[in-house]
């Protein structure tokens, strides 16, 4: 009886992990190569090693079933080490962390120029572009599914480019209805 509760137990999780739909990350360079072909907006996930809220935001916010699919239906998604030491070629300038040790890898290490160039200094910050790659803006902080979703939706369907100013936004923000589950 014990090995027939295991088994079901086993089937029951294969079950929902091929059910669980996960981000399909691309690097940012194949990101940009996809937009040729097909043009999409790119959501960049700009994170670090050590960083409590980056690792939530992947584990309550990224594996959620509704953002999963929004994104991997509407965005590129691009998740990118803010301390990295991948070299990365944008809009004419190629981008690289000088400063990386590779003994420091898994905690506080240099910033990477692509980091300082989109203005990111607080993780997790997500960066949207535009289907021309340029960006849109930066959010800075841990979003859960609902938050995340409000942007996701603004950008997606150029909301944004409405929003004069800060009494507009809070307008949209009170309006939303998030549709996303917890």
């Amino acid at each position: 009886m014990k090995k027939l509760g295991l088994v079901m137990v086993l089937v029951a999780s294969m079950s929902f992990n091929t059910i669980a739909q996960e981000i399909n990350w691309v690097s940012f360079e194949e990101a940009l190569k996809l937009q040729k072909k097909n043009p999409k907006k790119i959501m960049m996930d700009v994170y670090t090693n050590w960083c409590g809220p980056c690792k939530m935001l992947d584990k309550n916010t990224f594996q959620n079933p509704d953002v999963a699919k929004y994104v991997n239906d509407n965005y590129y998604a691009v998740k990118f080490d803010a301390e990295g030491n991948e070299k990365i070629n944008y809009k004419g300038n190629t981008y690289a962390n000088k400063g990386y040790k590779a003994e420091m890898a898994s905690r506080r290490n240099s910033v990477h120029d692509l980091t300082h160039a989109l203005q990111v200094n607080a993780y997790p910050t997500i960066v949207f572009f535009d289907e021309n790659a340029d960006v849109i803006t930066p959010v800075r902080g841990y979003q859960n599914p609902q938050q995340l979703e409000l942007y996701l939706k603004m950008f997606l369907k150029d909301k944004h480019k409405e929003m004069k100013t800060q009494e507009d936004f809070n307008a949209f923000y009170s309006a939303f209805k998030p549709a996303f589950k917890g």
